[in-house]
């Protein structure tokens, strides 16, 4: 019994020691972590950035579709009128 108690205390004074976080460990993750945090935010802001990109990339995409719509329907009436006046020219 009394060698379990021992072998016990040791292990608790190692595991004591061996877990205790100095100064510097804490000051050095307090670092890691303020570098993450800026990343973060850096990240963030990007990421906010390029969202408004892309709907301003959609919004003139949108626009150019409808003017190509609108010209291929100003083409579509300028053959048919051409067509008309070929096949009135045919007829005399």
């Amino acid at each position: 019994m009394k060698k379990v108690i021992k072998l016990s205390m040791i292990a608790l004074a190692l595991s004591l020691v061996t877990a205790c976080a100095t100064t510097s460990d804490i000051e050095n993750l307090q670092s890691q972590v303020n570098g993450l945090d800026t990343s973060v935010k850096q990240a963030s802001s990007n990421a906010a950035s390029a969202q408004a990109t892309a709907a301003d990339a959609a919004a003139k995409a949108a626009a150019a579709e409808a003017e190509a719509n609108r010209a291929a329907e100003l083409s579509e009436d300028a053959n048919k009128k051409l067509d008309k006046r070929f096949k009135r020219s045919m007829m005399k």
